[in-house]
């Protein structure tokens, strides 16, 4: 089995219980850093009407909920939100949650969309899954629409973290994995969460890989005890 393919495997293990995970474990602050996602988006957006939004790793649908809800309060009119995620698990439970969206069982590396159709591709606490993570980035940019944006959410590494951010990686590395795992019946899969963030890329890293894979930064800010960052990107 390769690491992409445990990866997998461990969010088909945990998709019955991920939802009230995160909102145990963010204390309801994740909730925040979407809202923000989205509404900073759509004010990146020329148009008040957008054809397509491709939530990549979409997991349970969360984002794509926020999507939905958000576009409406702005007064916007969103074509289709359409969910990708690798995991049938995840997506599963998707389903049942958001009927009347899309789903697809897909890898980020192989979106099923056609060349220059999405207006918005976001991916939110999942491009750190995703091994082959440059090849995942050159296919946002295929799919997106010229001058489309990207939006990421995502626990980036902190390599000089302040005060605040150590208090944030001790809840990371000790209490995190301990409730995860209660809440899950997993502890694994909640251990790969702070180990993977050990493991990741710095912003400037990330940026740099955006920039490279054809993107231009907009947006880049920490949120919450640099718990959560948010970059918002356009396709050049």
């Amino acid at each position: 089995m390769t690491k992409q393919e445990k990866i997998v495997s461990m969010f088909n293990d945990i998709a019955p219980t991920y939802d009230r995970a995160n909102r145990v474990l963010s204390m309801g602050v994740d909730t925040f850093w979407r809202r923000k996602a989205c509404d900073l988006a759509f004010g990146y957006c020329s148009s008040k009407n957008i054809d397509s939004i491709v939530d990549v790793a979409c997991g349970t649908g969360d984002m794509m909920g926020y999507w939905n809800r958000r576009a409406q309060k702005a007064g916007i009119s969103v074509n289709e939100i359409v969910g990708v995620d690798p995991s049938e698990g995840m997506v599963g439970v998707g389903r049942e949650k958001f009927p009347q969206m899309s789903f697809h069982i897909a890898p980020a590396t192989a979106l099923p969309r056609e060349d220059h159709s999405a207006d918005i591709i976001s991916i939110s606490y999942g491009i750190r899954n995703v091994v082959e993570r440059q090849a995942g980035l050159r296919e946002f940019n295929r799919v997106l629409k010229p001058g489309g944006l990207v939006v990421i959410l995502e626990f980036m590494k902190n390599e000089n973290p302040s005060t605040l951010g150590k208090v944030r990686d001790w809840y990371m590395n000790n209490v995190l994995p301990r409730i995860g795992g209660l809440i899950s019946n997993n502890y694994e899969a909640y251990r790969y969460l702070p180990d993977s963030i050990e493991g990741f890329l710095t912003v400037a890293k990330m940026k740099a890989e955006l920039e490279e894979a054809g993107f231009e930064m907009l947006y880049s800010k920490s949120f919450s005890m640099d718990i959560s960052t948010l970059m918002i990107a356009r396709k050049l």
